[in-house]
């Protein structure tokens, strides 16, 4: 299992089939191909396209920096395995997978407390999507900017933020990181440059592109010494909105130093990628806005590492923007009220099979840069950790009534505040016939 995963190569553009081609499955047992979408391509059908398109298609990806490039698949010859050969030392091995075991334990936990009745409101966990948040905000300074979307969670994590502070937030307590105000999809840490989780999909690309104006006009207009980039999260389905494409062309234009990353996991709630978008190659809009594209497999974090690294020094060298596109799978349901009865069975094992975290592990000990017993203890650290983090939010006390208007209206003097200065929920009358709301 983690050995044909480790193996896997970078995935090509998808093959559109012509009508007289035999369909990809013919059953209901999950056979991939070798096509871009390994999940819900194989029952998707797609009717004959004109001559100009499919010359389209299988043109187009000459105009993309090839994958291949940035990776270099490095093989020994010999059964000896040289330091030279390995794509990551002992110490960045080590790194990787404590955060991708913290992302996955805490997520798991967080799925514990929600059933519980701890956590309330929509729960989007990240189970199966580390590689990508690992690959990336590990390379990435405290200075950097990291945007999110409603699944924000891990990506707090790996950009610093302690385990406690994001547990007390998903706990809506005073000690969170945003004082219990944001909750799971409003994650917020002005110390660690994490400028927010979005609930709607597409709000938070224009609020990256802003910050990475801000590193290129600190440099350029104010003459600072300033290299820091931005890196914006965000899902398949966010790419058919407006402000996916209005971005593109702004950073493009005006080259800022940052990252578009698609975390591409098939399915856009209930709806799979290739019935809701025209080219469901996404990595094909960057070369259209005059940027590189990556398309690469967002299970293997060792595979998009390299390409976040070869990005992430493009901004810092002010040559521009980049978009790359992950191919990944969540293992749990949209959120933790989703019963994720809309998927493939057959297409849900078949991706559980290539989980990053274990092929991570597979990957060190085979190249002797870590032992089981490492490994175990690096888990049995994240364990307490988690643990640490649920008692301390549990104990944690609840935001005062009268943070209630708080970061809600501009004007001081407005609706939240009365003439005498104090906040007008205060007033007993204030909630009056709407407590037991």
């Amino acid at each position: 299992m983690a050995a044909s995963y480790a193996a896997s190569k970078i995935i090509q553009p998808l093959h559109f089939r012509s009508s007289n081609e035999k369909p990809f499955c013919n059953s209901t047992k999950f056979v991939p191909k070798t096509s871009s979408f390994l999940g819900s391509v194989q029952r998707f059908r797609l009717s004959k396209l004109p001559n100009s398109f499919s010359h389209h298609f299988r043109s187009v990806s000459t105009s993309v920096v090839a994958v291949s490039e940035v990776i270099k698949e490095k093989k020994p010859k010999s059964s000896v395995v040289s330091s030279s050969n390995l794509l990551i030392t002992e110490e960045e091995g080590l790194v990787l997978y404590e955060d991708m075991t913290l992302g996955r334990v805490f997520e798991d936990m967080c799925a514990q407390m929600y059933y519980r009745g701890k956590m309330f409101g929509f729960v989007h966990l990240y189970n199966g999507q580390e590689a990508v948040s690992t690959g990336f905000i590990k390379l990435l300074t405290k200075a950097d900017s990291v945007v999110s979307t409603y699944r924000d969670h891990v990506h707090a994590l790996s950009k610093g933020v302690p385990a406690r502070e994001v547990m007390s937030e998903l706990f809506g307590k005073a000690t969170g990181c945003c004082r219990g105000q944001g909750g799971s999809m409003h994650m917020f840490s002005k110390e660690h440059n994490l400028l927010g989780g979005f609930a709607f999909i597409g709000e938070g690309i224009p609020v990256a592109t802003g910050a990475a104006f801000t590193s290129k006009y600190k440099r350029e207009a104010l003459g600072e010494n300033c290299d820091d980039v931005t890196v914006a999260f965000f899902g398949d389905g966010t790419c058919n909105n407006g402000q996916f494409y209005e971005c593109l062309n702004m950073a493009a234009l005006w080259k800022l130093p940052i990252i578009f990353v698609v975390e591409n996991n098939l399915w856009a709630i209930g709806m799979s990628h290739l019935r809701a978008t025209s080219d469901p190659a996404i990595w094909k809009k960057g070369p259209a806005f005059g940027m590189p594209g990556y398309h690469v497999d967002g299970m293997d974090v060792l595979k998009v590492r390299e390409v976040a690294k070869e990005a992430v020094d493009r901004a810092r060298r002010g040559d521009g923007p980049t978009l790359v596109e992950c191919e990944t799978y969540r293992f749990r349901g949209h959120s933790l009220a989703d019963p994720d009865e809309l998927r493939d069975p057959a297409e849900k094992a078949h991706y559980s099979t290539r989980d990053p975290i274990v092929a991570l592990k597979k990957y060190l000990i085979d190249n002797n840069l870590a032992t089981e017993a490492d490994l175990k203890t690096i888990e049995k650290k994240i364990e307490e950790i988690v643990e640490e983090a649920v008692e301390f939010a549990d104990e944690s006390p609840a935001p005062l009534r009268s943070q209630l208007l708080e970061n809600v209206f501009a004007d001081p003097k407005g609706f939240g505040i009365g003439p005498d200065g104090k906040y007008r929920c205060e007033d007993p009358k204030f909630t009056e016939g709407t407590a037991q709301v």
